[in-house]
C-alpha cells in the first residue's frame, strides 16, 4: 500500500488508541478516588487536582500532554528514518495528533467519555506544530492568570490557535499550510463546543475557579 496513505492511516488509529488511556481515571484511583464520579464527574486534569491535589492533577496533566506529543511526533520520526516524503510526514503527524485528541474525549475504555482535551491537544500540537503552541500557551496563561478560571483559558487558547497559525502563515514562519490552518480552525471549534457546560455556568455567572474560595468543576 502507498505509503502516503498508510502512514497517515496507521497515525490515526495509533493516536486514537492512545489518547484513549484514561490516565486521569488511573491516577485518581490510586488516591482512593472514582474521578468519574467525583467532582465534576469529568476524567481530566482539572478535575483530579481538585478532587486529589495538585500533584495528582499535574500528574495528569502531563501524562495526558504526553500521549498527544507521542501521537504526533512518532511518525517524523519514522519518516526521517524510512525516508518518508516530508508533506506524507505532516499529514500523518495531523493524524496522529487528531487521533489522541478524539481518543481522549472519546476513549474506547470509557465507554466512548473522556476528558475535554486541551492538555492532550498541547502534547499534539507541541509535537506537530511547536512554533504556534508556543504563543497559544503564554495565551492561555494570561488568561488563566487574569480571571483564575481554566475554562476561560482553555477557550482562548483555543480561539488563538487558528489565529496565530494564519499569522505565521502569511509571514512564511513554520512553512504552515492551509492544512494545518483548518485543523486549527477545526480545534477552536471541538475546544469551546467540549466547553459548553462552561460556557453555561459563566454566562450564569456559576463557573468555579481556582481562587482561595473555589472547591469545585473540572476539565
Amino acid at each position: 500500500m502507498d505509503i502516503s496513505i498508510l502512514l497517515p492511516a496507521a497515525a490515526l488509529v495509533a493516536g486514537y488508541f492512545l489518547g484513549s488511556l484514561p490516565f486521569a481515571v488511573i491516577v485518581a484511583r490510586r488516591c482512593g478516588v472514582d474521578i468519574l464520579h467525583a467532582g465534576s464527574g469529568n476524567p481530566g486534569a482539572t478535575n483530579v487536582k481538585r478532587c486529589c491535589g495538585k500533584k495528582a492533577g499535574n500528574t495528569v496533566f502531563f501524562l495526558d500532554m504526553a500521549k498527544g506529543f507521542v501521537a504526533a511526533f512518532w511518525p517524523f520520526v519514522f519518516g526521517a528514518v524510512a525516508g518518508t516524503a516530508a508533506g506524507d510526514v505532516a499529514v500523518a503527524q495531523l493524524c496522529g495528533f487528531i487521533g489522541a485528541v478524539l481518543g481522549h474525549c472519546f476513549s474506547i475504555f470509557l465507554k466512548f467519555k473522556g476528558g475535554k482535551g486541551v492538555s492532550t491537544t498541547i502534547g499534539g500540537l507541541l509535537g506537530a506544530m511547536p512554533l504556534a503552541i508556543l504563543v497559544a500557551l503564554l495565551v492561555w496563561l494570561a488568561v488563566y492568570f487574569a480571571c483564575k478560571i481554566v475554562a476561560v483559558a482553555s477557550i482562548a487558547f483555543g480561539l488563538a490557535l487558528p489565529i496565530i497559525t494564519m499569522i505565521y502563515a502569511k509571514c512564511g514562519i513554520g512553512h504552515y499550510t492551509n492544512l494545518e490552518i483548518v485543523v486549527c480552525l477545526a480545534l477552536a471549534v471541538f475546544i469551546i463546543v467540549m466547553h459548553q457546560s462552561n460556557i453555561r455556568r459563566l454566562i450564569a455567572g456559576k463557573e468555579n475557579t481556582f481562587k482561595k474560595t473555589d472547591k469545585k468543576e473540572g476539565q
